[in-house]
């Protein structure tokens, strides 16, 4: 009995052993713009969800500052926003095989020019642009790319607002854009006019419906970009420029947005000074009880507890081990955080509580040029 007993543990460890960690494959998009800009393109690495160890970004395709990334739903096209080409590029994501490379599909100017956020709808047909520089949302129509249809326009949408901050708010500036779990409403943060704006989606045509007048943000905030509650009756919109952020609540049936708060991030007692400030991207755990937003120039990430009103409580700004934190992402177990440090070239796992929702730096950092986009592979 002993034997057998110890030939079972033998047995057990050497399956153990045998059995590969986790790897959650992911990709960055960088700015590759000299001189500011350190980048190749879009890089492809993998986090171990069980260590927060990262394996050191290759070269997926290169791309001329693809500045934003979204992966259809299926994982197997990944479309980036090109900032200095003012387009879209497309690309098949390669198998496991061939280290999920990136397979070039087309890049087609965007109608509006200077693509800043993308969205793809729940069917994968429908991606969504928004444009800084013109102030102008865009759908086009994917066609499943097969055989390499070219990305048609089907529907756009300028808005028009101006905001208080005379050096950038004389215009509209569309920063982001988003679809709701129902695939029936869009969403647009205009840094410009101070609007967050809904639409209604129509998923049979790609079809944007505006309903006016759109939310609003304190003046001056400069609504960057925003996140759905774990039950998207709540929607938090981080702004830009005066480092604060406004909790709306959500009606399901008509999309419809109600300012219920704004909360400021308070500033760390020593801020660096850098050419580029402000709040950059902001998260909600999959837990629902925290929220999460980057401050670049701080090199902090504000904590807020979401309240079973959809309310926050400022939980205090976290120091953060890069420079310049842009792009964030939170792996689906909402254990680990992966932050783009844009101005040093890094990545950066950090550790995420579950009780308490603060992070805490892991060690566990990768270099790659320049990042500001991160997204997980489905």
């Amino acid at each position: 009995m002993i034997v057998r007993t110890l030939l079972l543990l033998l047995m057990t460890s050497l399956i153990s052993a045998s059995v590969p960690a986790a790897s959650l494959p992911f990709y960055v998009g960088t700015y590759t713009t000299p001189p500011s800009g350190h980048g190749q393109g879009i890089y492809r690495g993998t986090l171990d969800t069980e260590t927060g160890a990262l394996t050191a970004p290759v070269l997926a395709a290169e791309a001329a500052n693809p500045s934003w990334l979204v992966l259809s739903g299926d994982g197997r096209r990944l479309y980036a926003a090109l900032e200095a080409k003012g387009g879209i590029a497309s690309f098949w994501v390669g198998g496991n095989e061939e280290g999920g490379l990136l397979h070039f599909i087309q890049a087609v100017p965007e109608p509006a020019g200077n693509p800043c956020h993308l969205a793809i709808d729940d069917a994968d047909r429908f991606l969504l642009a928004a444009s800084y520089g013109s102030g102008v949302l865009t759908v086009l129509d994917t066609l499943g790319e097969a055989p390499a249809q070219p990305l048609a326009p089907v529907s756009t949408f300028p808005f028009t607002g101006t905001g208080p901050d005379a050096g950038r708010q004389k215009s509209s500036h569309a920063h982001s854009v988003y679809l709701d779990r129902s695939n029936r409403f869009a969403y647009a943060c205009d840094l410009g006019g101070d609007d967050v704006g809904l639409f209604a989606f129509d998923a049979k045509t790609g079809a944007l419906t505006p309903h006016l007048p759109f939310a609003k943000v304190p003046p001056g905030s400069g609504p960057r970009h925003l996140a759905f509650s774990k039950d998207q009756h709540f929607v938090y919109v981080n702004g830009e420029m005066k480092m604060n952020v406004t909790a709306f609540s959500r009606d399901p049936a008509t999309g419809a947005l109600n300012p219920i708060q704004t909360v400021d991030m308070d500033p760390p007692a020593v801020v660096e000074t850098k050419a580029v400030a402000g709040s950059a991207e902001i998260l909600a755990h999959p837990s629902g009880k925290w929220l999460y937003v980057s401050n670049r120039g701080w090199e902090t990430l504000a904590l807020f507890h979401i309240g079973t009103d959809g309310k926050l409580e400022a939980m205090g700004n976290i120091p953060l081990d890069v420079k310049g934190p842009r792009g964030m992402a939170i792996d689906p177990s909402g254990r680990w955080l992966l932050v783009a440090g844009q101005y040093d070239d890094s990545l950066s796992v950090f550790k995420i509580d579950p009780e308490t929702g603060a992070v805490t730096p892991t060690g566990q950092r990768q270099s790659v040029g320049s990042p500001v986009a991160l997204v997980f592979a489905p």
